[in-house]
Formats: C-alpha cells, structure tokens, sequence
C-alpha cells in the first residue's frame, strides 16, 4: 500500500503540472450564486468563506442513491463514514473535526438530533432524488449559524416546482436486491409553484459486522413537497416539507461482560423512524432597500428500537427528540456595494427517552440569539464581511461568537485571494446536561459550552486559455473545553460523566481542488487533503488508554479524481470513472469484535484503501436517461467504522425520465 502511496502522490503532481500543456479551448463559466455564505445571495467570486456548491445535474450524475455518498467524494475536507452498507449509522466530518462539529441544514431548518448523545445529525436517511441544491461552508460559521458550526456547515435545497407542469419517474435497482422507485409532478407559473415527490427505497442489505454473514435489510419511504406564493409586490410566502419513515435492522456493540448479553446473540436488533423537518415563511419587502424574512420551523425525530431475543435490546426503547424555532432575519441593502444581514432566533429543544419501557424522561431548553453580518465592497477588488452573534442558552449561559472575511479579486477576474477567519462554541446537548452530568453529579454548576477558533487562507485561479481551475487552501482549527467522558464520584460512588476536558484539540492541512476541461469530450476533477490532527482532550485525561494522537476516523490523506469521458461518435453515450484512495486512520476499538466475551475498546487502526466507481449513461431523445452503475469495481474489502464493512462490488441500473 506504500507503493500505491507514492504512486498515487506522484501521479496528482503530474496531473496538476500537466494540465496547462494538456488543455484546449476556453470556456466561460456561468457566474455562481451562493445564499448560505451570508444568507443572502451573492456572487460565489466574492466570497472569502471556502464555499463548494453541489447542484440537481452533479447529484443526479453521481449515481448515487444517498446524499451523503454523493458528498464524500465531491470536495476537499470532507470526510464520509458509515458502519455498513445502505441506511446504516453515517455521518461527515469537515476538516477533521467530529460530526458534531459540523451542523446540517434542509431547506433553511437545522437538522441536528436533539435526543442523540451529541446533538448531531446523521446522512443515512436522505436520498439525492429529493435533493436539488447543496452549499457546504467550510471554517467556523458560528457567528451565522450558532451552536456546532466549528467545522462548517452544510446546507441541503430540496427540489422546488417551476413554470408549467412536470412529471418525473426514475426507477433503479440493483445488486443485494435493491429497488429505488421515485416520481413527482411539479409545476406553477411566474405567482406560484408547488412541488409533490414520493420515494420508495429497499434493499436486503449486506452484514454490517465484518465477522458475521447476516444481511441488514432497509427501507425508506419518502415524501418532500414545498408551496411558494407571490401574495403582492411586497409580501411572499413559502413552505416546505419533507418525511422519511424508515426501518434499519444493524449490529450494535454488545459484550456481556459490559452490557448483559451474549456475545454469540443473533445480531437481530432493529430500528423504525421517523425523521421530518418543515418550515413555514413570510417575507415581507416594505421598501425597496429591506427585506423582512419571518420563519417557523420544526425538527422531529424520534427511534424506536424493538425488543428481540438474543439481541441487545432486550425491551423496546423509545427515543425523540423535537425543535421548534421561531427566526427573523432583516436584509438592509445601504447601497450596491454595502448591506447588512441581522436576525434574531428562538431555538426550543425537547428530548424524551423511555428506556426498558420504564417510562418517558424529558427535558428541554431554549437558546436565544442575537446577530449580525456586515458585507461591503472596500474597493472595486476587495470584498469584505463582519460578524457577530450573541447566543444566551436557558443553562450553559451565555456564548459569542464573531467571523471575518476577506476577498480579493485581481483586475483580470482569474484569480482570487481569500481569507476568514472566525471564534465558535458548541453548548451541551441534553444528554450530555442532564443523562450525564446532572444524573451523576446531582448538582450545580452545569458542564458549559466548548469554544473554538479556526482560520484559514487560499488562493483561486483560473487559467483561462486552458479551462483549469486550481483552489489551494490552509486551514486551522482549534477548540477547548471539550465535552469527554471522564471518572467522577457522587454520592453513589465512582461513576462515568461528560466534563469540559482542559485539553485543546487541534486540526490543520491542506485543500486543493482542482477541475480540466480537456475538451469536450474528456474533463478531470481533480481534489487532494491533507489533514494533521491531534485529540488533545484524550491524551491530556490521565485516565485515558489512547495511544494515538489523531482524531478518530480523520486519514491524514485523502485523493478523489473523477474521469468523465464521452466517445465522439456516440456523444449520447457518458462515461465517468471515480477513484478515491484514503489514508489508514486510528479508530476506537468495537467489542463485537471480540467473540469470547471479553471488551476490547482500546485503539484500532483502519487500513488504507483504493476503490474505484464506473457510471454509464446513455440519453436517449433528450428524454429517457438510462444507466448502468458499478460500484468497488475490484471489489475491495475495507472499513471508515473499525469492523463495519463497506459493500463491495455491486452494480445498478436504471431508467429516469420526465414528460
């Protein structure tokens, strides 16, 4: 695996040093427009925030059937990981850090789980076709966005109707005994519009556990519909919905000499949910240069986990958790080179848990916030923006956070310097405030927010006379304060609690991502990172027994090319090719790995891999798409969760149309 290190290093310097003496024609890119980076729209040239956006052609060109395999391969820092095949545990993490430092939005409504251990948000249950837009801002976005967007955040559109009437069905199925079916209908006029998609996926699974032969079956029925409505010159209004009902059977980590069960049970535990998110907006535009935007949003999730013999769940266990947020953001627009974006939010959290069936626990909080984000024109090269939030959670206090970016653009528009930098906090989930601390401690004062700081710089250029892009990005990332596991006492005795470590964690690298144009019937993308961590809150806890200093999961290097070819006599006919080679990383042990009773947590490591994808498209009378889809094309065995096996090969296809 050295060797195809080196190889593979060796082959991206030749790719970028070649590229100029293999390039063609130029090509003039429609300008992109980012609403995310500041919530409001602006050109993407402006930006000084790293910012990579996904839209409806590239997700449906992936082949893949779930957004967040879509993602893992599309940009730099982005790291995906999953314990098995489809629908299981997933989640990404943006420039080394945890999941939890990462907050994920759908349709303009934060997605995090308020009953999950960190309040963070997993990708195993949304699928690309009810997807039509993402934006994912890298760097600390705490002073737009709040709690948890240390590492970034990632802001997912669901599909919107559009003038006259639509009809879409897209069929696939495939290895495993796998069938996607979708449809829509769609439609408005330059008032209105409305949009109407169900999804039916299900597949028989692979065995997530790499020791074990049995299947995880999935399944998810979806729906996603959203309504917009001119109501005057001065007053709109929009609504969006959308529901996943999902069931999962899995293999959890169970060791009898820990959790009271048998290390040789059936593998038989399951799992039915229901993940929803809507929102409900007014904008009302009073004069020319304000805009007044007011939102209503819920977040539901709720997990129940079913009762089986030989399986870990011995009685039926019962998790939700439920947001509601009430948010006003005003756009005052000074003059074309000047505006300011500002906003007040109400975020209320609910979580329930009835373990065993012994009956439902709650409890809840609220945050307020305050903030805002000034974006100016300095000079006719140089783009500015300045901001700050203020947030006051209902226990841990209160938070600030604050960014700054710049922007600089050379007179001949091929290159751009960029710069942030940004402060950030992540306050307690309810767990970690009342499951953990409170239950243990039984007292006063609370765990309080972890605090972070993170910057970043990098250049953009663009040679024109050869269609190539180039984007070189540093970044640095730090937070302290940060919620563990540690030893504690109460009055009971010794007990485990989450505690603020005073330890720093730590992560830096490289981005570098770079898109050819050869010619029209051959393109690169081209995406290398690089990634230096250290867990500091781990290795400073004297109770600890990690022997690695690395973040867990984060490779130190990650490459992804994506080869998109067409043969010139038949320009129906698509091929694209996609190569990913990771890194080997540390990891936690898993005690299912261990079958003779005995728990084994202390440090594992995960191997260096080399996959590659092949998608074949054919359009047919500009109507029909048909496809065929191999995925781990030389069937590589490897892992991104320690003993939780990826699929091997596998092959799909399908058919997608609109009338």
């Amino acid at each position: 695996m050295d060797k195809i290190s080196k190889f593979l290093k060796l082959s991206l310097l030749i790719l970028i040093f070649s590229f100029p003496i293999l390039s063609k024609s130029i090509a003039k890119d429609i300008p992109v427009i980012v609403i995310t980076a500041s919530k409001k729209p602006q050109s993407l040239s402006s930006v000084g925030t790293s910012v990579t956006v996904l839209d409806e052609k590239f997700l449906s060109d992936s082949g893949e059937y779930f957004l967040g395999d879509a993602i893992g391969t599309s940009t730099t820092s982005v790291n995906f990981f999953q314990s098995g095949g489809h629908g299981t545990a997933s989640a990404i993490q943006l420039r080394g850090m945890p999941k939890r430092y990462s907050t994920v939005y759908i349709d303009g409504v934060k997605m995090s789980d308020p009953s999950s251990v960190s309040n963070d948000f997993d990708f195993n249950n949304i699928l690309t076709s009810q997807v039509s837009r993402v934006e994912i801002l890298k760097g600390n976005q705490s002073s737009i966005y709040g709690s948890g967007a240390i590492g970034g955040t990632i802001h997912i559109t669901t599909k919107k109707g559009e003038p006259g009437f639509k009809k879409d069905v897209n069929y696939i199925t495939g290895s495993n005994n796998t069938h996607n079916l979708s449809s829509s209908i769609s439609g408005g006029d330059e008032i209105k519009n409305y949009y109407i998609g169900l999804q039916r996926f299900q597949t028989d699974g692979v065995s997530q556990m790499t020791h074990n032969n049995e299947k995880d079956r999935y399944r998810n029925n979806g729906l996603v519909a959203s309504y917009n409505n001119i109501l005057s010159d001065k007053l709109e209004f929009k609504g969006n919905y959308r529901l996943a009902e999902t069931y999962l059977q899995y293999d959890a980590v169970c060791v009898s000499s820990l959790f009271g069960c048998s290390s040789t049970r059936s593998h038989s535990e399951e799992v039915d949910a229901i993940e929803s998110s809507a929102n409900v907006s007014l904008i009302h535009k009073p004069i020319e240069k304000l805009t007044n935007k007011f939102t209503l949003a819920n977040t539901y999730i709720k997990r129940v986990y079913a009762a089986a013999s030989g399986s870990k769940n011995t009685a039926q266990d019962n998790y939700y958790g439920d947001r509601y947020a009430f948010l006003y953001q005003g756009n005052y627009n000074f003059d074309l080179d000047n505006s300011i974006v500002f906003g007040l939010d109400r975020e209320d959290d609910r979580v329930g848990y009835n373990a065993n069936q012994s009956g439902y626990l709650y409890s809840n909080a609220y945050v307020t916030s305050k903030y805002f984000d000034y974006q100016s024109r300095v000079t006719q090269n140089i783009y500015t923006t300045l901001g700050a939030r203020f947030d006051e959670h209902s226990y841990a206090g209160n938070e600030d956070s604050h960014r700054a970016t710049l922007a600089y653009i050379t007179d001949n528009k091929k290159t751009k310097f960029k710069s942030s930098y940004g402060t950030g906090y992540r306050f307690p989930s309810l767990y970690e405030t009342f499951y953990v601390w409170a239950a243990n401690q039984k007292s006063l004062p609370y765990v309080k927010a972890e605090n972070s700081r993170s910057y970043d710089f990098g250049i953009e250029h663009t040679l024109m006379d050869s269609n190539l892009f180039i984007d070189l990005t540093y970044f640095n990332v730090e937070y302290n304060d940060t919620l563990e596991g540690w030893s504690g006492n109460n009055s009971s005795g010794n007990t485990s609690t989450t505690q603020n470590s005073p330890g720093n964690v730590k992560s830096q690298g490289l981005e570098l991502m770079s898109k050819l144009k050869f010619n029209e019937f051959l393109n690169f993308g081209l995406n290398y990172t690089y990634t230096q961590t250290y867990d500091g809150a781990e290795q400073d806890n004297p109770a600890n027994t990690y022997v690695n200093s690395q973040l867990v999961r984060v490779p130190r290097n990650i490459i992804n090319l994506v080869t998109n070819f067409k043969i010139p006599q038949y320009q129906n006919l698509d091929f694209t090719l996609k190569t990913k080679w990771s890194d080997e990383a540390r990891d936690y042990g898993n005690g299912n790995a261990n079958r003779n009773g005995a728990a084994s947590f202390s440090d594992a490591e995960l191997d260096s891999y080399l996959v590659n994808d092949l998608s074949i498209k054919y359009n047919y009378l500009d109507r029909y798409n048909l496809f065929f889809d191999i995925t781990n094309i030389l069937d590589k065995e490897y892992e991104t969760a320690k003993d939780y096996t990826q699929l091997g090969r596998t092959f799909n296809f399908g058919i997608k149309t609109n009338y």
